[in-house]
This record gives C-alpha cells, sequence and structure tokens, in this order.
C-alpha cells in the first residue's frame, strides 16, 4: 500500500495487538472512550478518512476503527505518531500517560498506587518472589502457569503491570523496603534454570541498594509465625497503613491499628528469625552457584 507515493507497511492487529478494554474498569473505559473520540474528531478536522489515516500509521483499518470506537487501548507510540499525522500538537501525544495506567488491571494498578506512595514496606513471601523483585521474564514464565491460562493480551498486560511496579525501587526519597523470602522461592525453577539464575543475580543486586533488606528464611527453620503464607504492610507519609496476610482477617487489606499490629508483630518475628541480609546474599550466591 502507497500513501502519497510511498510504500507503507500495513501491520494488522496481530502484530501490534494493543489492549483490550477491562468492562468492569470504568476509569479506564472512560479514558479510553475520550482518547478514541478525541482522535475521531481529530481526523474528522483534517479531513481524513480512516482507511488513509490508518495506512499513514501502517495499521489496519480494523485497529483504528477499534480505538477511535472505545473499544481498544492504543499504545503510547501509537498516540505519538497519530499527533504528527494529524497536526494535533502534542494534544493526543498528552494522552498518553493516562493511556499507559490503563493498560495495567485495574487491581494490580491500585496496588502500584499504595506502593509508589509508600514510605515503607514490609513483605514476606512463602511461595513466590514478591511481584517487584521479578524480572520480567521470571514475571512472564510465573504468570503463565496460572490457570486458567490467560490469554496472550492478558499476558502481556500482567506482565508490564508487574515490571512497571518494580519503579518503586528508583523512586526519591527512597523507600525503605524489606523483604524476608522463604528459601524454596530461590529455588523453584520458574522459566529454567536461566531465567532463575537471571533472577537470582538480580536479587543479589537489589540487595546492595542502601534502602533494601532481602533475607532469607532456610528450610531448616521449621517453626516460624509465617506458616500461613504470606504477609504485607504498606506504611504511607501520613502515619496511615495497610497490610495483608493470607491466613489472617479472610486475606482481605486492613487498616485497622489492631489488626495491623498483629501483623507487623508477626513479620518483626520472622525477620528475626530470617537470616541476617549478609547472610542472606551470601546464601543467594550459594543457590545460584548451585544452580
Amino acid at each position: 500500500m502507497s500513501v502519497d507515493g510511498e510504500a507503507v507497511q500495513v501491520r494488522d492487529e496481530a502484530d501490534e495487538p494493543g489492549w483490550e478494554v477491562d468492562p468492569d474498569d470504568e476509569w479506564g473505559t472512560a479514558v479510553i472512550t475520550t482518547v478514541g473520540r478525541q482522535l475521531k474528531l481529530r481526523r474528522e478536522s483534517v479531513g481524513m478518512r480512516v482507511a488513509d489515516f490508518a495506512a499513514a500509521m501502517g495499521y489496519g483499518d480494523d485497529l483504528a476503527y477499534k480505538i477511535e470506537a472505545g473499544n481498544r487501548i492504543p499504545r503510547p507510540e501509537y498516540l505519538e505518531k497519530a499527533d504528527e499525522i494529524l497536526g494535533a500538537g502534542g494534544l493526543l501525544a498528552a494522552m498518553s500517560e493516562d493511556v499507559a495506567k490503563v493498560r495495567y488491571p485495574k487491581k494490580v494498578r491500585n496496588l502500584a498506587k499504595l506502593e509508589s506512595q509508600a514510605v515503607e514496606l514490609l513483605s514476606y513471601g512463602s511461595h513466590n518472589l514478591h511481584g517487584v523483585l521479578q524480572t520480567e521474564e521470571y514475571a512472564r514464565s510465573l504468570l503463565s502457569t496460572r490457570r486458567p491460562t490467560l490469554s496472550e493480551d492478558e499476558l502481556e498486560r500482567a506482565v508490564a503491570a508487574r515490571t512497571a511496579r518494580t519503579a518503586v525501587f528508583e523512586r526519591s526519597p527512597a523507600p525503605e523496603l524489606s523483604f524476608v523470602q522463604e528459601e524454596v522461592t530461590l529455588r523453584r525453577p520458574i522459566g529454567g534454570i536461566m531465567v532463575l539464575r537471571r533472577q537470582l543475580e538480580h536479587l543479589l543486586e537489589l540487595a546492595q541498594l542502601r534502602h533494601v533488606s532481602i533475607q532469607v528464611m532456610p528450610t531448616s527453620h521449621g517453626d516460624h509465625p509465617g506458616t500461613g503464607g504470606r504477609i504485607q504492610v504498606l506504611k504511607f507519609h501520613d502515619g496511615t497503613a495497610v497490610g495483608r496476610a493470607d491466613d489472617e482477617f479472610g486475606s482481605r487489606p486492613v487498616t485497622d491499628p489492631r489488626q495491623l499490629r498483629i501483623l507487623e508483630l508477626r513479620y518483626g518475628i520472622i525477620r528475626a528469625e530470617a537470616l541476617t541480609g549478609r547472610e542472606s546474599s551470601a546464601f543467594i550466591e550459594q543457590v545460584l552457584g548451585e544452580t
């Protein structure tokens, strides 16, 4: 196909799938509907047909129609190119930030928001590594084990959401991050040996950050108050906090100070019984050498 005499390679929806809109995400649906409407109005204002616009963009007509109808989440680069082609002066590209947030499932988006606001994070993991500790390939392999199986679109969104949460390590001022991981989470070869090796190397790198503490609970330490599953507590600048545990309070998030004290007490004991940070790094290096 050519536009103004120039050959244009057209990518269909399978090549550049974008993201499906979650019908239960009211805010996300509103954002994408608004973006689609603005794209359509801008295209019509310059007198460009959908087919011509899609060709200039390098995508199929079907994707352009779905995005304008608010049925498809455009990638940031789609909006940036559309802004250029339609001469929007940055108005369309400026929507990329909100659109990027909509890509992530509502539940994960809310969690990421809380993590981005926390001044302290306490986390004990008994089955898997905490999401913010995971490399992208490890996260993809782990999320691929879910049943029912995630569709390709759902998997990509979940991986992108989990990877985005790692921004917590780059915040300024830096929050205090404390993790205690069961030994089994370091040894289970999620994604294969090489994926696990790179994940262990990543943990060692994170452990060197001054505001990050990564401790290991060896399997040989049989009796401790974390046998019921994961525990997590997030503390905020205003003195409030939110926490949850797999075997406490119906696994629901809690904010009541009395319930939070229970979780902090349990986490404190777990942390005290785990290996120290230096011992834990040595332990991870040992597991890496054995892998």
